[in-house]
């Protein structure tokens, strides 16, 4: 019988490991969506302030989620050399940190509505942002100790459950939400502030469960035992390879961020096409985040061991799959663009034709960085489970601030292409990200092909 290849094996094995984190990854997603339709069921005003509202609010996550990343590679290189006490103490040092960050992301978000108000929103979508978010700060720990935990039991490739529990995270968050906004089953009607409960019990339900489930399947490692004893050598690792992660995902968020403000001075047509395109590709790329999670865990295990050709062909492996999905993501989007921008527009909407019209054309440049999009993030990926993260960050801030939100500006206004530019500009950025971060994860991975593997206990 023949013997499949070692790529096909690779590939296997990450699509084993990283379904369950796609699925994950998208029912996360569906959970911001289903607060964004139940609020704009309920009120205009509290719908464009709870987007405001939650665009700071995860501008401020991703960054403090970087130390949540980083517990991800550090921690499967631990386990692969057999050393179960730096993984506990990695693990328990990413909570830490991120119990840390808290303090900075609340002060800030305490004086939300200023905040609003500075980037020009109106005063009454200001004043109902600003109430969303004193309560909703009071999720932002277990939102990032949620993330430290998934992390961890990706680590230990433990990715099912993470699927399972987020599917009850988004049937509990729409009955929240049901409730609480809308002041049913007995409960009060809170609008924008029942969003923000519902919000931080989703958030509260999800950590625990996680950390009971972690401690229930490794309780080998002893996770929780001792948890309030610092360790300042681990927390300074855990901080140097986090704080990088999260510097390169505020870069990326910050061009498309920087894209929708630009679409805003078109006009409010172009912003809801843009923002319809947006989310059209965002449920595409939620394949990629979830299979770039996988190449991390798996890269950091032979990182372990410094086994470069493995390396080298799980990196193989991960560009392979996240290519073939694209070529599946540009056919459905340039084969029906028209009938997908509908989908979120209402039927009554005067201005239905000229919004989907818009949105077709930008749903079509889309398909065009669907490969350098699955690119850049499956090369962070890989760079970062080889826990390299300094450089690719300033790699990615090159790519997005200067070259990325420049070109989108000239293009989309000197140039005279409005919206259409904006993104041609997005599509540079992404490239010049792909092709940067592609050719130091090869430089990376030359360093490693000949080097001797280390004998260890892990498996």
């Amino acid at each position: 019988m023949t013997q499949p290849t070692p790529h096909i094996t690779h590939a296997k094995r990450l699509l084993g490991l990283g379904l369950p984190l796609v699925g994950a990854t998208l029912a996360g997603f569906l959970i911001h969506m289903t607060d964004t339709v139940m609020l704009g069921w309920y009120d205009v005003t509290a719908l464009a302030a709870s987007t405001v509202a939650n665009g700071l609010w995860f501008v401020l996550f991703i960054v403090g989620a970087g130390f949540g990343h980083a517990v991800t590679p550090m921690v499967a290189e631990a386990v692969e050399q057999g050393d179960d006490v730096s993984a506990r103490r990695i693990t328990r040092m990413g909570l830490w940190l991120s119990i840390a960050y808290c303090f900075v992301a609340v002060a800030l978000l305490w004086r939300g509505a200023d905040l609003l108000r500075l980037i020009g929103q109106p005063e009454a979508v200001a004043v109902e942002g600003g109430k969303y978010l004193r309560i909703a700060i009071l999720g932002f720990f277990p939102a990032l100790a949620g993330h430290v935990m998934r992390s961890f039991l990706g680590a230990v490739q433990l990715t099912a459950v993470q699927l399972w529990i987020t599917l009850a995270a988004l049937i509990m968050n729409a009955g929240f939400n049901y409730a609480l906004i809308f002041g049913n089953l007995g409960a009060p009607e809170l609008g924008i502030e029942g969003a923000a409960l519902a919000s931080i019990l989703t958030h509260t339900l999800q950590m625990v469960a996680l950390m009971v489930y972690a401690q229930w399947k490794r309780p080998d490692l002893a996770l929780f035992s001792r948890i309030w004893k610092p360790d300042s050598e681990i927390m300074a690792r855990v901080f140097k390879l986090g704080l990088p992660v999260g510097g390169a995902a505020l870069s990326e968020s910050g061009l498309f961020t920087g894209s929708s403000i630009m679409m805003g001075w078109i006009g409010e047509v172009e912003l809801a096409a843009h923002g319809i395109a947006l989310q059209l590709t965002a449920v595409m790329f939620m394949f990629h985040v979830g299979m770039s999670n996988a190449a991390t865990i798996r890269i950091g295990s032979h990182f372990g061991r410094r086994d470069g050709p493995e390396m080298r062909r799980t990196a193989e492996a991960s560009y392979a799959l996240s290519m073939a999905f694209g070529v599946f993501a540009i056919a459905i989007f340039l084969l029906f663009p028209e009938t997908l921008v509908s989908l979120f527009v209402d039927p009554d909407e005067p201005q239905r034709g000229a919004v989907i019209a818009l949105g077709a054309g930008l749903v079509m440049i889309a398909a065009l960085f669907q490969f350098v999009d699955a690119g850049q993030i499956i090369a962070l990926s890989n760079l970062r489970g080889m826990q390299d993260t300094n450089i690719p960050m300033w790699l990615a801030a090159v790519s997005y601030w200067v070259l990325g939100l420049p070109a989108g500006y000239v293009l989309g206004f000197p140039l005279g292409y409005g919206g259409p530019g904006i993104w041609f500009g997005m599509t540079l950025g992404l490239a010049a990200a792909a092709i940067l971060l592609t050719v130091r994860l090869l430089r990376q991975l030359a360093r490693y092909d000949t080097a001797p593997i280390q004998q260890t206990g892990g498996a």
